[in-house]
């Protein structure tokens, strides 16, 4: 795979403690009350840890932090926000930047977050969580020992890292966008995107695949955000190269949702199905991930 127009991107998480507004607020009850320590998750729920408490002070991994700071931070937060511990500073995990706001998105305590571009969540969050959802969209590929997958759309990289998680020797993500690779280096549950199974390819989704092998991928997870923000991802030309990369019997997920179907009629997953079939794909919708199987 010579020669692809994208680059390899390196992954480095940051192993930097993260807050919700809970946590924050669970800190500052503690420094009030005057309890010797707290043992919180400052990796939002993935592992716990203590934090002491002393002289109005709490010592988070030899930072001191004063309550009248913590106070202030909590001020000007929302519960929807995620805090980051750097540099002896707290910051919220999220920026404006090329003309889009992107931010680490809590949607509870101890939960795995989901990412927000724009105020559009890139996971489904009712009645389930992130991590849930990606982990449903993988178990549809059934997934063997020794696979190689073909992951569309990197985001977070829940997908990706269940894959691997699943089986998968080999797993190549692509992304289109860098910023949102940073947000995911302050997500505690994007660690495993450092995976030397994984590989990261930075560039867009539709060029890339077009200097794919044929017949490589074993499995492809394709969870490309919503039609009107990437339509090219919903083309019947690019599914024609996802079916030419595709081994026979291979399997494909692709994730839809269910844009403006409440109140437009529009049914996205059966327009999506039929271009599948046009190219070649048998396919079938499946509510259970909002989304549609194919196969080859």
């Amino acid at each position: 795979m010579e020669n692809l127009r994208a680059f390899e991107y390196k992954f480095k998480p940051k192993d930097i403690p993260v807050f919700t507004r809970e946590c924050l607020a669970n800190i500052i009850r503690a420094i009030k009350g005057q309890k010797p320590e707290i043992t919180l998750s400052l990796s939002l729920g993935r592992d716990f840890e203590k934090i002491e408490i002393k002289k109005g002070k709490a010592i988070i991994r030899d930072t001191s932090i004063p309550l009248e700071y913590l106070k202030e931070i909590l001020r000007k937060t929302k519960d929807t926000d995620i805090v980051g511990l750097e540099e002896g500073g707290l910051f919220k995990i999220a920026f404006f930047r090329d003309r889009k706001f992107y931010k680490l998105r809590s949607v509870g305590p101890n939960i795995a977050p989901t990412l927000e571009i724009n105020g559009i969540h890139m996971h489904r969050i009712s009645s389930i969580t992130p991590w849930e959802d990606s982990r449903t969209k993988v178990k549809m590929l059934k997934i063997r020992r020794g696979f190689r997958v073909l992951d569309i759309c990197t985001g977070l990289g829940y997908t990706a890292i269940n894959e691997v998680k699943m089986g998968a020797r080999e797993v190549l993500s692509i992304e289109a966008d860098p910023n949102v690779l940073e947000i995911a280096a302050y997500n505690p549950w994007s660690r495993e995107l450092s995976d030397e199974r994984i590989k990261i390819l930075l560039g867009d989704a539709v060029q890339v695949v077009q200097d794919l092998p044929s017949e490589y991928f074993d499995r492809i997870m394709h969870d490309p955000p919503r039609f009107s923000l990437s339509p090219a991802l919903y083309s019947r030309e690019f599914y024609k190269e996802l079916y030419r990369v595709l081994k026979r019997r291979g399997i494909m997920v692709h994730y839809t949702g269910a844009p403006g179907s409440r109140i437009r009629g529009i049914d996205l997953a059966r327009s999506v199905i039929r271009k599948l079939k046009e190219v070649g794909f048998s396919a079938r919708r499946v509510e259970e991930i909002q989304g549609v199987i194919a196969m080859k």
